[in-house]
This record gives C-alpha cells, sequence and structure tokens, in this order.
C-alpha cells in the first residue's frame, strides 16, 4: 500500500521537482484553513493565495503555471472566494483577447516559411555584427509591433536552431544534409572546430537576446503587440491607431533609446564583452552557412515560391487590416488562417492543428488568471492601493502605477499584472474617482510599466520564457542567469526613459 501514495506523488505534476510538488501541496492545505479562520484571517487569505500563484507564475521553469495555478484557481472556487459566474463574467470581459491568442498566434504560424526566408538572408547577407544585431532587434520589434512577440521569437528560434545543426554536422565531419546527427553532442565536433564553435555560440546567444528585446521595444506600441495591449485598449476604447498615439510619447524615444543601446553594446567591446555580446561570426562559419542557403535556394520549388509569394500578400492584408480595424484582433487572425490554408493548399486537419499547440497552452493559463482576477475583485485586495496611489498628487501617479507594475511584472508575469491593474484603474474611473484623461495617462503608465522594466527577467514575458525553455537554449548555453545580465543594459535604459517619459511627456 506504501507504493500507491507515493505513484500519486510521482504523478503529481510530473516531473517537477519534489520540493516544488511538496509546496503545492502545502498552499493547498494551508488555504481552506486561513479561509474558515474568522476574524482578519479570511481577508488574508484572499492575499495569500495570489502571492502562492504569482510564486507559480516565477518558478515556470520548474512547472509549467498552468497546472499549479490552475489547482489554485480551482481551489479558490470551490471555497466561495469567487464564484463561477464572476469568472465566466471575467473571460466574456476579455473575450478579444483570449480570440488573439487563438487565432492570431495560429494565423502566424502560417507565415513562418516567409519570416524563416526573410530572417536567413539577413543572417547570411550582413557581414557587420554590429549592423546585423541593430537588423534583428529592429526587425523582430517591426514584426512584434503587428504579429506577435511569441511567434516572432519562435521564428528566430527555428532560424537559430536550423543553422546552428547545421554547423554543427559539418563541424562534426559530416555533411549538411545529414539530418539524422545529433547536433547537442559535441563529442564528435574536430578539434579544429572547436573554437570556431565556441565563438558561434556566442554569436547567436547576443542575435537571440537582440532580437527578444525587440520583441519588446515593438510588442508595447501597439495594441496588437503583446496580450495585455489588448485589454487595455479594450478597457480605454481605443483602436489600432488611437493606441499607437496614446503610448507614443513613452514607446517611440524607448525605441529609439533601446535600439541605441543595441549599438553601443556592439561597438563599444568592453561593455559588450562584459554584458555577453562579444561573440562574432567566424568565417569558416560564415562560409559553410552560405553554401547552405546557397544550395536551399536552388532547391526551392516553383510551388514553394508561388508561397513565399501568397505570405507575403495576406501580410500585407494583416497589416491593412489591423491598421483600418476591419474587425476585432482576433477574427482578423482567423481570416489569415483561412487565406493561407486555402491559397497555399493545407487542408488536412492535423496541419492544421499544429497551428494551434503554440497559442493554446497560454490561452488556458489566461482563463487561470482570469479566474485570480474574479478572486481580487470578489474580496477587494486591490482597493485599498488603488485608492492610496489615487489620494496621491495626480502628477505623481502615473509614476507609482509604472514602477509598481514594473517590478511586479519583472518577478511574475506582465500579462496578469495588467489584467489587475487596468481593471481596477477602470472602476476608479466608473465610479467617479477619476476623469477620463486621467484614466488614459494610468493605461499609458499601466501598459508601458508591465511591458518595459519586464525584461529584467525571463519570468517577466513570455517571449522570454519561450526563449529560455526552447530547444536553443541548452545549445548555445543560454542559461537564466546569462538572460538577466544580457538584459541589465536593456532593462536599466528601457526603464529608465519609460519612467521619465510617463512622468514628464504623458
Amino acid at each position: 500500500m506504501a507504493a500507491l501514495p507515493q505513484a500519486l506523488l510521482k504523478n503529481f505534476l510530473g516531473n517537477a521537482p519534489s520540493w516544488y510538488k511538496s509546496l503545492i501541496l502545502l498552499f493547498l492545505v494551508i488555504n481552506p484553513i486561513m479561509h474558515w479562520l474568522p476574524g482578519p484571517w479570511t481577508a488574508f487569505a484572499g492575499w495569500v493565495l495570489l502571492a502562492q500563484f504569482i510564486f507559480t507564475l516565477a518558478m515556470a521553469l520548474k512547472c509549467y503555471p498552468l497546472l499549479p495555478g490552475g489547482l489554485l484557481a480551482l481551489q479558490a472556487v470551490f471555497l466561495g472566494m469567487t464564484t463561477p459566474d464572476m469568472v465566466l463574467y471575467e473571460v466574456r470581459h476579455n473575450l478579444e483577447v483570449i480570440l488573439l491568442l487563438m487565432f492570431m498566434v495560429a494565423g502566424i504560424y502560417f507565415m513562418k516559411q516567409l519570416l524563416l526566408f526573410a530572417f536567413t538572408k539577413i543572417l547570411v547577407g550582413v557581414r557587420s555584427k554590429s549592423l546585423l544585431a541593430l537588423i534583428f532587434c529592429a526587425a523582430a520589434a517591426l514584426l512584434s509591433a503587428f504579429l506577435d512577440a511569441l511567434t516572432v521569437t519562435a521564428v528566430i528560434i527555428s532560424i537559430a536552431v536550423g543553422f546552428y545543426s547545421v554547423y554543427h554536422r559539418v563541424a562534426s565531419g559530416k555533411t549538411y544534409h545529414q539530418y539524422s546527427h545529433d547536433h547537442g553532442n559535441d563529442i564528435d565536433v574536430q578539434e579544429s572546430q572547436r573554437e570556431d564553435l565556441i565563438q558561434f555560440r556566442g554569436f547567436l546567444r547576443s542575435l537571440l537576446m537582440h532580437a527578444a528585446i525587440g520583441t519588446a521595444l515593438g510588442g508595447v506600441c501597439t495594441m496588437v503587440g503583446e496580450p495585455q495591449n489588448l485589454l487595455i485598449a479594450k478597457e480605454a476604447e481605443w483602436d489600432f491607431v488611437s493606441f499607437f498615439l496614446h503610448m507614443a510619447p513613452v514607446t517611440l524615444p524607448v525605441l529609439l533609446a533601446g535600439l541605441m543601446t543595441c549599438l553601443m553594446l556592439e561597438k563599444i567591446k568592453p561593455l559588450g564583452r562584459f554584458f555577453g555580446y562579444a561573440g562574432r561570426l567566424p568565417q569558416r562559419v560564415r562560409s559553410i552557412l552560405e553554401d547552405f542557403d546557397r544550395d536551399q535556394s536552388e532547391q526551392r520549388t516553383q510551388r514553394e515560391r508561388i508561397q513565399l509569394t501568397v505570405q507575403a500578400g495576406v501580410a500585407l492584408f494583416l497589416v491593412v487590416a489591423l491598421a483600418l480595424h476591419w474587425a476585432e484582433v482576433g477574427l482578423i487572425g482567423l481570416a489569415v488562417i483561412i487565406l493561407l490554408t486555402s491559397l497555399n493548399g493545407i487542408n488536412e486537419e492535423h496541419q492544421i492543428g499544429k497551428a494551434f499547440e503554440e497559442a493554446l497552452p497560454f490561452t488556458a493559463l489566461l482563463v487561470v488568471f482570469f479566474t485570480i482576477v474574479a478572486v481580487i475583485h470578489s474580496q477587494n485586495l486591490f482597493t485599498p492601493f488603488i485608492s492610496w496611489v489615487l489620494a496621491q498628487p495626480l502628477e505623481q501617479q502615473p509614476g507609482l502605477f509604472f514602477l509598481a507594475n514594473g517590478l511586479l511584472s519583472a518577478i511574475s508575469d506582465n500579462v496578469f499584472v495588467a489584467t489587475i491593474y487596468i481593471s481596477e484603474v477602470k472602476g476608479a474611473l466608473l465610479s467617479g474617482a477619476i476623469d477620463r484623461a486621467h484614466f488614459e495617462q494610468l493605461a499609458v503608465a499601466i501598459n508601458t510599466g508591465t511591458n518595459l522594466p519586464s525584461v529584467a527577467t525571463p519570468n517577466g514575458q513570455a517571449a522570454f520564457l519561450f526563449l529560455l525553455t526552447s530547444a536553443i537554449a541548452p545549445l548555445v548555453r543560454l542559461s537564466y542567469g546569462r538572460m538577466v545580465l544580457m538584459a541589465l543594459p536593456y532593462t536599466l535604459v528601457m526603464g529608465g526613459i519609460g519612467f521619465w517619459a510617463v512622468t514628464h511627456w504623458v
């Protein structure tokens, strides 16, 4: 019989560490005790639940937060800390965000061929590392402003894995057509190639981080760049152009400062080396990659060329449809799916199903977010803090929101933090505590606060966490600590310029 509890514990949360499993079980035991205790403990139980949920977000590398966070959310509903009707209200209220994740991310999946083609040409065509880093950062920013930061990051990861595997095969004495090669094992790498391999890893690390930062720089600018942007736009009743114009006094100076930081890290060698941006592309590696790209171009069929053309046309449709707000963002994403699958010959269910694999786990997690938000509303947890901030002088309030959102986003998740604060501020507007103009100032502070300082850690942004947990991270030796160090100069610049802009220019 002793084997039964051990088997249950082993199955619980899969391969998460034992200490993590024990802690989650402890959370599930103490929550009902605190909730049923009389006096102030009942109110305090809501804050404990919120801290526990943020912990699951911060420990996302140990276990995907949907599982432990979902258990906490289910328990909260069961204990009566909120109601199923309140959860359904939050989901209905944020349906546009859910549609964005379900359909837009899947739609961009069918554009990966075009994006891979474009980034590949950039990588092999530009010889200056400084210029290449700037192009990757700027291109990721531009794409993230109109597409989706997570998908753009996925494309760049695919490129990096592809080129790393090509070089690794050749460095191991094989041809780049031998796809069965294990590029995660260095045992066969020739001694003469080992130094080039180390340099190539550093080169890819720096490009990946510049591009990841680029997704944050561009993602903050438009209502489709990040999931929380659409939520904030909905609460503020802004369309695509209005959102861009309201954010521009903060986002455009930060974008320029971010791109300048990228150049400085590459041009000022001691600075770049300190933060981990010293890697250069060895000439032997470049030659191998150019030969590979040339071979791929020669083998490209007429059908594949037409597919690229179709994807470019649909990408233009996407930009125009978003800018003119022809429909809700998620519905435009659905239109992209229909157009690309129909015109490019993708007509089988299992082919289409792959497009939804990246988005649906995070969509489910977002519904769990909304359950915790329902608890916050039902228990009035944030009302004292919001009231305190709104009692401060008007000119100080945007800066306080920027700092509070930035700190929480860096240690938990920016979508969750933005969801909490924008809903509370909207409540203050509806109650008459603030006027419309001030509400819009605070909405700008919340959006930029959750998007800019959150680059400090991989926890803050889904794209960063995706990069850290991807196949490329162990190949190029990109660890959690290294990501924090490489993001530090960007964090200081983007956070500092963002705070100044929010407090002086909004």
